[in-house]
């Protein structure tokens, strides 16, 4: 069950004219009241004639027009409650009882005080029902509203599991606002797919990702089609920002802003500023000194450095302290950043994945002190290298760091439910799924190469590296025969092999870090971390096309090793691997 709770400066006709209209779409259908301050209040009914509508909006007024010119600027109070799609139909009965529960919760009307609010509930739908109070009591005080809304949070939450409807997760008054139905409408009018809150929201937090200072920061919001205008102090210094989508006008054909606070509370300019001075980003980034390899462009090597990284912030949440909130953070960036220059194929999935973890990132806990510069670089690094293509070396980097990033929302989620954030928990395992889906969609080609690889090798090597597997992960019996849900593994270790390195080192290396217990395919997360560790290519060629190797598994003309020229600190990979599971 919703509640909105919403207050305004008109009497209570206004709205009580519009609750028995028939609506801004013709949606509204047998008006009538559930329930009053009184029981006595007179019902205007279906199709109510004006007149009938203004002697009930009178009575509501009484308090108010006793007080005169001390009346207070907001005198109405206005609560929508509707239940969730599939709930039950609550009867008039139940739903006067509701009501009388939410104006006592609220401190409108409480129970047994007579000289509360005045008040109605009117029902013009199967699945909600609006409550009109004005806020001047009958004693002519003013009403008591501390906390209102999140007292009706509560209150919902307990009417839900009283009569079985569907149960929503408390909320921390953390999570960004919603746009209002009004914003919706004009979203569906003008042929926009989403209310234009929700483009800026996305698009300022794009802007935010990996971007080194506040110049950068509105010159980003500036390039993608924003309008953005500065608030100035009269020093000239910028106290906060306001955007707005190009051809979103009001009336009176002005442009409709809305500051970054507004926008999501971690959006504001001072919450940003204290992000970029906590954790820069590095300056722009330089082309790698490491030797050029043909087969992996600019967009691929930032994918293949974000996944080790990410692979650190495992790390620090499986330590369960508050550090990790910070991190969160960092990574929602990086997948902001990843959104934003992926191709078609996994475009959606990912946007949807980053909309859904930007709540997991807002929360009560706090963590000054942690470092996310390299989340924050790597995000940084991966805007700056450009669209990456949905093929070859660049769509098996996307599916390396996306496979690890599926692991950073599942412990995201571990430790947000450890905390009682319920809602945060499950945008967690949302963007989860969603990131499972842009998985699948990348590491199609690959994992089918490696299967098919894996199907190809010798049967004695192959036997080799099926009791390589067994014995490092464990299993049931030994294999006689080629465990085929090994294929892909077994051909990674045999190309690692190939290329001078122990294979059950490699796997034994792998096999440590923390995570993979909650991954659904144990051999895909090994796969991945496997090729990046050995430095294979993140897109294995087909095993008719494998290119000849020397006896060392070298590619002629190849050194064994890349150089150890290091690469600049502005997109280096961090050489510190994952701390091992303990």
């Amino acid at each position: 069950m919703i509640p909105k709770i919403r207050t305004g400066t008109d009497r209570a006709f206004p709205l009580i004219d519009y609750l028995f209209g028939p609506g801004k779409h013709e949606e509204h259908t047998d008006q009538h009241l559930v329930a009053s301050w009184n029981g006595f209040a007179p019902d205007p009914g279906p199709n109510p004639e004006r007149h009938q509508v203004a002697k009930l909006a009178n009575q509501l007024d009484q308090p108010v027009k006793a007080l005169g010119q001390q009346a207070p600027a907001t005198r109405i109070w206005h609560c929508s409650l509707r239940t969730a799609p599939g709930d039950r139909h609550l009867d008039d009965a139940e739903w006067a009882t509701i009501a009388r529960r939410i104006v006592h919760a609220t401190g409108i009307a409480p129970k047994g005080d007579t000289a509360a609010c005045r008040w109605v509930a009117v029902r013009h739908a199967d699945d909600h029902i609006h409550i009109a109070a004005t806020l001047v009591r009958q004693d002519g005080r003013l009403a008591n509203l501390s906390f209102d809304k999140r007292k009706a949070q509560a209150e919902a939450r307990l009417i839900e599991k009283e009569y079985g409807l569907r149960r929503l997760n408390p909320g921390d008054g953390t999570a960004a606002k919603n746009p209002t139905s009004q914003e919706h409408f004009k979203a569906e009018r003008t042929g926009r797919t989403e209310p234009p809150r929700e483009t800026l929201r996305e698009a300022v937090r794009q802007a935010v990702a990996g971007a080194d200072n506040e110049q950068e920061f509105f010159t980003r919001l500036r390039e993608a089609g924003l309008r953005v205008k500065l608030r100035h102090a009269p020093s000239g210094d910028v106290l906060g920002y306001n955007v707005a989508l190009p051809g979103d006008r009001n009336r009176a054909g002005e442009p409709i802003w809305f500051p970054g606070s507004k926008l999501a509370p971690d959006l504001s300019l001072p919450r940003i500023r204290r992000r970029l001075d906590a954790a820069p980003a590095t300056a722009t980034p330089e082309p790698d000194d490491r030797p050029a390899r043909a087969d992996r462009s600019a967009p691929a090597r930032r994918r293949r450095d974000a996944a080790g990284i990410a692979e650190r912030t495992l790390a620090v949440l499986d330590q369960d302290d508050d550090e990790a909130a910070a991190q969160l953070v960092g990574a929602g960036e990086l997948l902001d950043a990843l959104a934003q220059t992926s191709l078609a194929a996994t475009r959606a999935e990912l946007r949807a994945a980053a909309r859904a973890f930007e709540r997991t990132t807002r929360s009560h806990v706090r963590a000054e002190t942690a470092d996310i510069r390299a989340l924050r670089s790597a995000a940084r690094c991966i805007v700056h290298a450009g669209s990456a293509l949905g093929r070859g070396e660049d769509g098996g980097a996307t599916a390396m760091v996306l496979s690890t990033l599926v692991l950073v929302t599942l412990a995201a989620a571990r430790w947000h439910s450890a905390r009682g954030h319920a809602q945060q928990a499950a945008a967690s395992r949302q963007a989860a799924d969603h990131l499972r889906a842009a998985y699948q969609r990348a590491a199609a080609t690959p994992m089918r190469t490696m299967r098919e690889a894996g199907r190809a090798l010798p049967a004695a090597e192959r036997r080799r590296h099926d009791t390589t597997i067994h014995t490092v992960l464990g299993s049931d019996r030994r294999p006689s025969a080629p465990v085929r849900g090994h294929d892909a593994l077994a051909a990674v270790l045999a190309e690692a092999e190939q290329a001078g390195h122990d294979p059950k080192a490699l796997l034994e290396e792998a096999s440590s870090w923390r995570e993979l217990d909650t991954a659904r395919s144990r051999d895909d997360v090994l796969v991945w971390r496997i090729r990046r560790i050995a430095d294979l290519p993140a897109s294995p060629q087909p095993p008719h096309q494998a290119p000849a190797t020397t006896r060392n598994g070298t590619k002629p003309g190849r050194p064994a090793q890349r150089s150890a020229q290091p690469m600049p600190a502005q997109c280096a990979t961090d050489p510190h691997r994952p701390t091992p599971r303990r």
